[in-house]
């Protein structure tokens, strides 16, 4: 499985960005999705995470602002960044977890940076 991320890039802070992810492969069944994210020298912290049910879960420090979506038909995962902070600065990282097996994949990463 292969995950693809797009999206990232610049922007002031205020604003608002939106990554997406696909994943690609061998045929598997996707249990859930997320948005994970690292800044130099800290480790990599969840920042969304849908199920494929519909489930929903966000870091404290995002609530409000990101929104995680799913489309299970194209195994595609968004999230919409709004009200961008400088703190949110960070490669943002999708992430995979399949059915029934619970194994995980990564992305490459995309580079996200909120200028104040």
């Amino acid at each position: 499985v292969q995950l693809q991320a797009s999206g990232g890039g610049l922007v002031q802070a205020g604003g608002s960005l939106r990554l997406s992810c696909a994943a690609s492969g061998s045929t598997f069944s996707v249990n859930a999705m997320a948005w994970y994210r690292q800044t130099p020298g800290k480790q990599r912290e969840l920042v969304a995470r849908i199920t494929s049910g519909g489930s929903r879960n966000y870091r404290d420090s995002v609530k409000g602002r990101f929104t995680i979506s799913m489309d299970i038909a194209k195994n595609t995962v968004y999230l919409q960044m709004n009200s961008l902070k400088p703190e949110d600065t960070a490669v943002y990282y999708c992430n995979l977890v399949t059915y029934p097996h619970g194994i995980d994949y990564w992305g490459k990463g995309t580079q996200v940076t909120v200028s104040s």
